[in-house]
């Protein structure tokens, strides 16, 4: 295990250097040292949240000593003449003193992009298993985290199943369309999912704004022919666009695009965003492809846009490219999740004299990467007791 071996301090104690037993060296400003401290003065004990704002902090604030006691790191702080202690561990998972991707359209370590050459079984688990098992619950939800979906067997074929779902790592988000929906033919469809017609894989509710970032498909019934299932990596494909076409990626990321969405009622629904989507540092964030509810381009100055529809049609190729797309056919009480920032999902058309129906809802990934998190912790700590005894 690595651990800390010394700490010298910078002459004018804006900073101080760690040396580790594994040779590296980390650089620490004081205040972000002073910011950060865990002591129960500046940060709750019971949620980790600071109890101070940085204007509490004196703006001169500087490290008058610092030395190394076992595990631990203690630091003695001026002018609030003030000693902090900070463990090893999180000093070494908290550094920043690292190179910082600047390349665009970087990816969170988390994230495995795929094709359709993806065998389903990675990313599938069994509903009575991930119940019942925290372990099985880990492998299922941290296949979703890396690949942004998930299929689950073995449900029960009840109305309101899904929720059970969700409640396995978050809670459902409630919108226009109710706490669910339903999935299947109807005579005067309010919207395109509820006819036999076939959709290309895209994002849902762009038009919102913050946009739904899980969605759930629960299958009730399923006699119809067709209707299988396809879901297509978003992030791949906008990465092969960056390769094939660096110039249209641009494009796509640097001008917003305009979704909406009017349905019955009361309904009025507007969000402006661009179709891929970048932090400032350049990380992929979010892909909202959905030609149904994309509103008239109205961001995109005259003399660049036939080049931004070029590029949004090589996009569109990309995503209806055969070789991109997982496909399955869901059983009754049967269900998949994806990752709406990420994941486009769609379906082949399906007959309409045989029954289909499904039932979706929404959710958020806070709650998934919370619930996977706190899971991975007790996992951890269950392997280390039993180590120890």
């Amino acid at each position: 295990m690595t651990s800390l071996q010394s700490v010298v301090c910078h002459p004018d104690g804006a900073a101080l250097t760690t040396h580790w037993s594994d040779g590296v060296s980390l650089r620490f400003h004081a205040i972000w040292l002073r910011d950060n401290a865990p002591d129960p003065a500046t940060r709750s004990a019971e949620n980790g949240q600071r109890l101070i704002t940085l204007q509490s902090i004196p703006a001169d604030t500087g490290i008058l000593a610092a030395e190394v006691s076992g595990p631990l790191l203690r630091v003695h702080f001026g002018p609030e003449d003030k000693w902090v202690e900070f463990p090893e561990a999180w000093l070494r998972s908290m550094s920043y003193d690292r190179p910082h991707p600047r390349e665009t359209a970087w990816l969170a370590d988390s994230l495995r992009l795929w094709t359709g050459s993806l065998d389903a079984a990675a990313v599938t688990g069994d509903l009575a298993a991930v119940k019942t098992s925290p372990s099985a619950l880990v492998d299922w939800l941290a296949a979703v985290q890396h690949f942004g979906f998930g299929i689950l067997h073995g449900g029960p074929r009840e109305s309101g199943a899904l929720l059970d779902v969700v409640k396995l790592f978050g809670f459902v988000r409630e919108t226009n369309y109710g706490r669910w929906f339903e999935v299947r033919s109807e005579a005067l469809p309010t919207n395109l999912a509820y006819t036999g017609l076939g959709l290309q894989a895209h994002s849902d509710n762009p038009y919102r704004d913050p946009v739904p970032t899980l969605q759930v498909l629960y299958c009730l019934e399923d006699a119809a022919e067709g209707g299988e299932s396809l879901v297509v990596d978003g992030f791949a494909a906008a990465k092969r666009l960056q390769a094939e076409d660096p110039a249209g990626f641009a494009l796509l990321t640097g001008y917003c695009a305009r979704f909406t969405y009017r349905g019955r009622g009361d309904v009025a629904l507007t969000a402006r965003r661009p179709i891929v989507e970048l932090a400032p540092d350049g990380e992929l964030l979010a892909i909202r492809f959905n030609n149904r509810s994309m509103d008239a381009l109205t961001d995109v100055p005259y003399e660049v846009l036939p080049d931004y529809y070029r590029a949004y049609r090589h996009l569109g190729d990309i995503v209806e490219d055969p070789a991109m797309a997982v496909t399955f056919k869901l059983a009754p009480g049967a269900c998949f999740i994806v990752d709406n920032t990420r994941v486009l999902h769609g379906r082949t058309a399906f007959a309409g004299g045989g029954s289909r129906w499904l039932q979706g809802c929404y959710a958020d990934k806070d709650g998934l990467n919370s619930t996977l998190t706190l899971l991975r912790a007790e996992k951890q700590a269950t392997a280390k007791h039993v180590r120890v005894a």
